[in-house]
């Protein structure tokens, strides 16, 4: 069975909507902003990028990341990798060319079954919807989270208010930064 991990950048409070400067959100591009940058608080995303074989998004993230990501030189690793769109709208003319091979998928369910394919870990980028449903069916392996010292309130959240039994997270990885970026990396245990 494949390794499910949910990469995210979020605030303390929760929020992980729109950090890279997504239009349309009022603190939109909360991780740069106030925030001194230092490249060791980063050094998860590049490792991801080794480690993860296929790429699972949403499609919102899908259409914010595919038209920019495939030409930038920091997500280089990521341009042939295999990728997976979560959409009941999306169809095959709406794909990108040059972002390597994507395959549409309709449902959480069919995300199930990939997970029972061969192969190494796949990796979810932002797709706040989509990390939700996945946590909620229980298919969400590890977390690898970024989370920024910061309280945005309003904002689309990483985790789901679905009531349900509670799901026991085990800290396998963690390290504070001088700016105040802490990574926290979770295995969900069985």
């Amino acid at each position: 069975m494949r390794t499910l991990i949910s990469s995210a950048f979020v605030s303390l409070d929760g929020v992980v909507e729109a950090p890279g400067g997504e239009e349309g959100y009022r603190n939109s591009g909360w991780t740069f902003k106030d925030i001194e940058f230092l490249p060791e608080a980063y050094e998860i995303k590049g490792r991801e990028q080794q480690e993860a074989t296929a790429m699972l998004l949403g499609r919102t993230s899908y259409e914010a990341f595919s038209p920019v990501w495939p030409g930038m030189a920091d997500f280089a690793d990521y341009k042939e990798m295999p990728k997976y769109v979560v959409s009941t709208t999306l169809t095959d003319d709406d794909l990108v060319s040059d972002w390597g091979p994507t395959t549409i998928l309709r449902s959480v369910e069919e995300v199930a079954a990939l997970k029972e394919t061969e192969g190494g870990p796949i990796i979810v980028h932002g797709s706040a919807t989509l990390n939700r449903a996945l946590s909620d069916a229980g298919l969400i392996d590890r977390y690898h989270l970024l989370v920024f010292p910061l309280l945005l309130g309003a904002g689309k959240r990483l985790f789901s208010t679905t009531d349900k039994d509670a799901q026991k997270l085990k800290l396998v990885e963690h390290e504070a930064y001088a700016n105040g970026i802490q990574k926290q990396v979770f295995d969900v245990v069985r």
